[in-house]
């Protein structure tokens, strides 16, 4: 009998670890399930939003249909310049001798040898040459597709993960479709790609999302160390890329390092994650110190300053977990001390480092904040320019329209409550939970959460001075609000905070995680939907025969030693299409270039046909081009013109009961030297016009007769 009874309870013990077995099975299946779905939605949406983004640029401009030449206008401003830097390359007879030609370019900018991969931040023209030429695309497409193709491609990239990112914090795959939803619906407000694919943005901008998702990974607390290894390397390769993509990537580096700085000040992360982060910071700027012609920008740039002071107060830092006052006031004093060391660390390589000091930065922002004002050219040329002014009520208005903004409030408010609560748990000495549990409804102890929260504010806050910055604040917005609305734990805490009783609040809030993203997608889908496929459907006519004209003139009657000049945009195009040697450039980040802007500007100034002439010999211009959107800009902010700005800069206004009048005793050379009077015909020849357009030769030997 006893033998009988217990080789049943060895039969049931048996069963039932089958039975666990199955169980663990079926789960390991269904996160596996998950995952495979997940990540071909994903990669589909990036593929999807890339070949979107093909058929509408060759929609707009009927790319495939048009020549060489009438391609190469699409690209204004200083997307042409980065364009004919990659042309060069792939002319050249190696990519060895394309390189130095490159870093030592005397046939770009008159009586200036400059090196334009460190200056122009060219590195994507170098992969995208080598790629082209090493994958033997030669035969098989051509240079300009190739091009426009991996940006689209990257633009795939980035889709993919914000896709990624709104997924894993959410826990749903349905986050990532809608965040793809808004970003292509809001895309006016998320992307310039539309506008000028070249963009450095448009290049660097995929690899900070991809970093943002693996960081997103790295910060959870339940990731097992596998895939926390790999969210480490991910971090890692995109920081360093980003970083050598775009000259400015250090700046939001900067902002992404006080976020972390301020998580782990109220110790809502593991410490030691966010020092491994300040480590790739450094590892990062060390080595684009290096590989970008030891780069003395990045050795005075805010982050190498930042995460200095905080690798150095490490050791200082006290744990908030005692809760008691001496702790607190200990905290209050670690940020001062940070903050202490980061100025006077910046203060210091500024001083010793030898750097362009951006001075035209520091005057912009004291105007732009009310602290000065001034008449110089440049600083109210850059106050002037829509993407340094703050936002229109038209975005908020867009946002809004979308249901965008609205979610996206709604999210934040209670991500940002929670957190706070949060913090002051950690003041009061209170110490996080290990594992976070639906029911517990605190969203805001999760690290990524906090995060994400933190970054958004700043970057808001950013894009609400710079209306610039909302290309980086809108997709972080699709990503955030879509998140939100898309995770059973943010309504949790909501009703948390509510005290529901009525209806079990676990079961009402994954229904709502999945009822009201559905229904937001269905109105999105129902409203945008049929607007997309109407603007992938109508062919748009973008055509310039005034400026092909002038490049056709250009490339057949000038001669080779010929030197051009004119408004910068039009030089850059000059560049491109030509080939030929100009005396300015779109760019501003340099001093000089600045002031070489200025200067050949004056010919839309009231000055003397003799001192444009001296301004343009001094920089041994032949030729000057005229244009007349410029001459006769009718712009709708006053002031803002160019031939006003150069009217203030020079003193030729004169203010009288409250309005302002231009005045001088010479007319607007623009105007008068297509009167074809002396002294102008003394000093320059028109050799070509049309009805956008007039070209001027220089004259090198002049009669002043009468």
């Amino acid at each position: 009998m006893s033998s009988s009874i217990s080789l049943l309870q060895i039969l049931k013990h048996f069963e039932y670890k089958i039975e666990g077995a199955r169980v663990e099975m079926d789960v390991l299946f269904q996160r596996f399930a998950k995952l495979f779905f997940g990540c071909v939605a994903a990669v589909t949406s990036g593929m999807m939003y890339a070949v979107y983004l093909s058929t509408y640029h060759e929609r707009k401009f009927w790319f495939s249909s048009r020549q060489e030449l009438e391609r190469e206008i699409t690209f204004q401003g200083d997307s042409a310049i980065y364009y004919s830097f990659y042309k060069e390359l792939l002319k050249a007879p190696s990519f060895e001798r394309g390189v130095y030609e490159l870093t030592h370019n005397n046939k770009t900018v008159s009586l200036r040898t400059i090196n334009a991969v460190q200056q122009m931040t060219l590195y994507p023209e170098l992969i995208a040459s080598v790629l082209y030429q090493a994958s033997g695309s030669e035969e098989v497409i051509e240079p300009v597709y190739f091009y426009i193709g991996i940006v689209f491609g990257l633009q795939g990239i980035y889709m993919a993960a914000l896709f990624v990112t709104s997924w894993v914090m959410s826990g749903t795959w349905l986050a990532g479709m809608l965040t793809v939803a808004w970003f292509i619906i809001n895309r006016t407000d998320t992307t310039r790609i539309d506008y000028s694919i070249p963009l450095r943005e448009n290049w660097a901008l995929p690899y900070f999302a991809c970093q943002i998702a693996a960081l997103t990974g790295y910060l959870k607390n339940n990731i097992n160390s596998s895939a926390e290894r790999f969210c480490y390397l991910l971090v890692s390769a995109s920081t360093y890329t980003f970083m050598m993509m775009w000259e400015y990537s250090h700046y939001l580096l900067f902002v992404q390092a006080v976020s972390l700085f301020l998580l782990d000040s109220f110790a809502l992360v593991q410490t030691d994650k966010v020092h491994e982060v300040y480590k790739i910071y450094l590892f990062s700027l060390f080595l684009a110190y290096l590989l970008q012609f030891e780069n003395p920008a990045l050795l005075v740039s805010p982050l190498l300053s930042l995460v200095a002071a905080l690798m150095l107060s490490k050791c200082l830092q006290m744990n908030m977990k005692k809760g008691t006052f001496i702790s607190r006031m200990l905290k209050i004093m670690y940020f001062y001390l940070v903050f202490t060391i980061t100025v006077t660390m910046n203060f210091l390589l500024k001083t010793f480092v030898p750097h362009k000091e951006n001075e035209h930065v520091l005057k912009f922002l004291e105007v732009k904040f009310g602290l000065n004002t001034t008449k110089n050219f440049t600083v109210n040329w850059l106050l002037c320019q829509e993407s340094l002014q703050t936002p229109s009520q038209d975005f908020f208005l867009r946002l809004t329209q979308s249901s965008l903004l609205p979610f996206y409030i709604l999210v934040l408010i209670i991500c940002l409550s929670s957190v706070t609560q949060v913090i002051f748990r950690r003041i009061s000495g209170e110490p996080l939970k290990e594992k976070i549990t639906l029911d517990d409804g605190r969203i805001g102890e999760r690290p990524e959460i906090a995060y994400h929260v933190i970054h958004t504010v700043l970057m808001g806050s950013l894009a609400m001075i710079l209306e610039g910055m909302k290309y980086l604040w809108t997709p972080y917005m699709c990503m955030l609000a879509a998140f939100g609305v898309c995770s059973p734990e943010l309504w949790m805490t909501l009703f948390k905070w509510l005290r529901l009783r009525a209806v079990h609040p676990i079961l009402l809030a994954l229904i709502l995680s999945m009822a009201v993203p559905s229904i937001i997608g269905f109105s999105l889908w129902k409203e945008y939907f049929p607007r997309i496929m109407t603007e992938l459907s109508e062919l748009q006519e973008f055509y310039d025969s005034d400026t092909v004209e002038l490049m056709m003139w250009v490339k057949r009657q000038a001669p080779v030693a010929a030197v051009f000049a004119g408004s910068p945009q039009l030089m850059g195009m000059i560049k491109l299409c030509t080939g030929w040697m100009v005396t300015s450039l779109p760019l501003y980040n340099d001093v000089d270039l600045l002031q070489r802007n200025e200067n050949i500007y004056q010919i839309y100034s009231k000055r003397s046909a003799e001192d444009i002439y001296k301004i343009l010999t001094s920089y041994k211009a032949t030729y000057l081009i005229i244009e007349d959107s410029i001459c006769n800009e009718v712009g709708p902010v006053k002031g803002c013109r160019v031939k006003d700005l150069l009217d203030i800069a020079n003193g030729h206004v004169v203010c009288d009961e409250g309005d302002s009048y231009a005045y001088s005793k010479y007319g607007r050379f623009c105007h008068e030297i297509k009167m074809n009077y002396s002294p102008y015909v003394n000093y320059f020849t028109r050799v070509y016009w049309n009805r956008s357009y007039f070209v001027y030769k220089i004259n090198t030997v002049i009669s002043f007769q009468s």
